[in-house]
């Protein structure tokens, strides 16, 4: 296995299935779809009695399901079967990834593995893989008992590279498309398709770390210390993989540590600038107080002067332009359309939550359920129409600052943005060896 220890990257011993059938083989990331059990239902179904990652992964619609330890000790075994049946292939690799959408969009992305050793996800962090939202450390002991032991792993983990020259993955999508792929196919339940093509030999190799180097260069600040990566899905997966990786390695003499699989985790690599990934706000809604006291404290707290408009339209196109110099927050009470214009140049819910968070503190007797986090414009401007709530509206995700914003102010607020859509999240293709 080749490994870029300075850069805390590995190309690591890839699985993947002999005569793959996509639409059995693939399900989508198992934090998805958390309230729907039908879909994984429908995805039991599909996959019927084929392999399928769907039996190599725990869907956390069931996380609280009394038959946790037997669905656990279940996945496991299913691992060694698998490995034992000898249905994978495995090579030393990466797989450079193009994922067509239902919505038409292409993502690219490089399958490769990352050092935990690299990451942290607390929030003074400066290390070379950070965490972008805020990690609740309740959520981490649950899901160390199904990777503790595990087989192998399969990776939903994705991590955003600021990569304006697109050298990282497209450079290495150029040298891998010189060949055939190596899976491609549709995806179940109409979620689009996807392709793989091995990223593997020393062209490929170079390649890598000469983009690396740059990417570590443009990425270190004035006190030397480098933002290579931040997690733009699963990070409580990856903040799972550290902690059992942290446990795991007391076990091991010093000399057994470099190498260890459990030290490593694969991941998708995308580029932020990739126009196939989509960035989203995700809106806030405030119940049960007086809009005009919030707004005031909001404009107290962030500066800036209010504006009016007369429709819903002007009022959301003024908060969505793209091209504003600074945040704008929209607010929709009372059949009322106001924008509060600032000079706030990091993302603009970055500012925001914290102000909320001490408002709600000081005035809210039930803080949980006077507040709520909406996706879409349509959905938070029918909200704002009940009596006693405050929709509050955010603008569109800037990329070009969300490192600069996660660098100086460490992980966002809890639900501060989405990736996409929900079927556009990672489907589990690869595996690696774990324990």
């Amino acid at each position: 296995m080749k490994t870029f220890t300075k850069f805390g990257v590995q190309i690591p011993e890839i699985l993947l299935p002999k005569n793959i059938d996509l639409k059995t083989w693939s399900v989508i990331a198992c934090d998805q779809y958390t309230q729907d059990k039908d879909y994984w239902k429908k995805a039991e179904e599909t996959a019927g009695s084929a392999p399928s990652t769907l039996n190599l992964i725990y869907p956390e619609v069931y996380l609280n399901e009394s038959d946790k330890d037997e669905r656990i000790g279940k996945i496991q075994k299913t691992m060694k079967e698998y490995l034992s049946d000898g249905i994978f292939n495995s090579e030393e690799e990466a797989v450079y990834i193009e994922r067509k959408t239902e919505y038409g969009r292409t993502r690219k992305g490089l399958v490769i593995a990352v050092d935990l050793e690299k990451y942290e996800w607390k929030p003074e962090s400066k290390a070379f893989i950070r965490a972008t939202e805020a990690t609740v450390p309740e959520r981490i002991p649950p899901r160390m008992k199904i990777r503790t032991g595990a087989a192998l792993e399969l990776p939903h983990i994705m991590l955003l590279a600021n990569d304006a020259e697109d050298a990282l993955v497209g450079g290495a999508g150029k040298i891998a498309k010189e060949a055939e792929p190596i899976y491609s196919g549709e995806l179940m339940h109409s979620s689009g398709s996807i392709s793989g093509w091995r990223v593997s030999g020393e062209k490929a190799e170079k390649a890598i770390e000469a983009a690396l180097e740059k990417l570590a260069k443009n990425g270190t600040d004035k006190d030397g210390n480098t933002f290579l990566f931040a997690v733009g899905d699963g990070n409580h997966s990856l903040a799972t993989a550290k902690a059992v990786w942290d446990e795991h390695k007391k076990t091991l003499g010093e000399g057994e540590r470099e190498n260890s699989p459990v030290r490593f985790a694969l991941v998708e690599i995308v580029n932020i600038y990739d126009t196939g990934l989509t960035f989203e706000p995700i809106h806030r809604v405030i119940f049960n107080q007086d809009a005009d006291k919030l707004m005031a404290f909001v404009k107290e707290s962030l500066g800036g002067e209010t504006r009016q408009f007369g429709s819903e339209e002007e009022w959301a196109s003024f908060v969505g332009d793209k091209g504003a110099k600074g945040a704008r927050y929209g607010f929709f009470a009372n059949g009322k359309w106001s924008v509060l214009e600032t000079s706030i140049t990091d993302l603009a819910i970055a500012a925001l939550q914290p102000v909320l968070d001490k408002y709600l503190d000081e005035n809210s007797k039930d803080k949980k359920n006077d507040i709520d986090y909406i996706h879409g414009t349509e959905d938070v401007v029918k909200l704002g129409k009940q009596p006693n709530a405050i929709s509050i509206l955010l603008p569109p995700i800037a990329k070009d600052s969300f490192f600069q914003t996660i660098n100086g102010r460490g992980p966002l607020p809890r639900k501060s943005f989405s990736m996409g859509e929900a079927s556009e999240k990672r489907f589990y293709v690869e595996a690696r060896k774990l324990f």
